[in-house]
């Protein structure tokens, strides 16, 4: 897909459908949030604004969401931005929100940037943490 102004409310649309039809809608704000921080990323840094959006269900009922564009750049670290920047916050959410996250870059260019996010722990048990 081409991340338009539309793309994002439509992954939004896409993530939350997922989870409720696999019986994780707790996971569903959290997901939505990264995922839309991941199309952001490729509309701001990946040239043809051009990605490749998979969601992929993770029993019992966690989700793993990728990003595949074809830019060969690597996203840099999360960082903390300054309060007087409009832009840097991204993927320190991202990490902040989820599981696991990572970039897997790609031998014949391009890259994912991925994350996790597991099945909710049981009231008083240990596990992921409310978001």
């Amino acid at each position: 897909m081409t991340v338009t102004d539309g793309v994002p409310r439509l992954v939004r649309r896409v993530v939350r459908a997922c989870l409720d039809l696999w019986g994780a809608p707790g996971l569903a704000d959290a997901a939505e949030l990264a995922a839309t921080e991941l199309i952001a990323n490729v509309a701001r840094h990946v040239p043809d604004r051009r990605c490749l959006l998979t969601v992929e269900r993770r029993l019992p009922a966690g989700v793993r969401v990728e990003v595949r564009d074809g830019a060969p750049a690597l996203p840099p670290p999360p960082r903390a931005a300054g309060p007087e920047e409009e832009s840097g916050r991204g993927l320190a959410l991202v990490a902040l929100i989820t599981d696991a996250w990572g970039v897997l870059p790609h031998p014949e260019g391009g890259k994912t940037v991925w994350f996790e996010l597991a099945a909710e722990s049981p009231p008083g048990g240990e596990g992921r943490r409310n978001v």
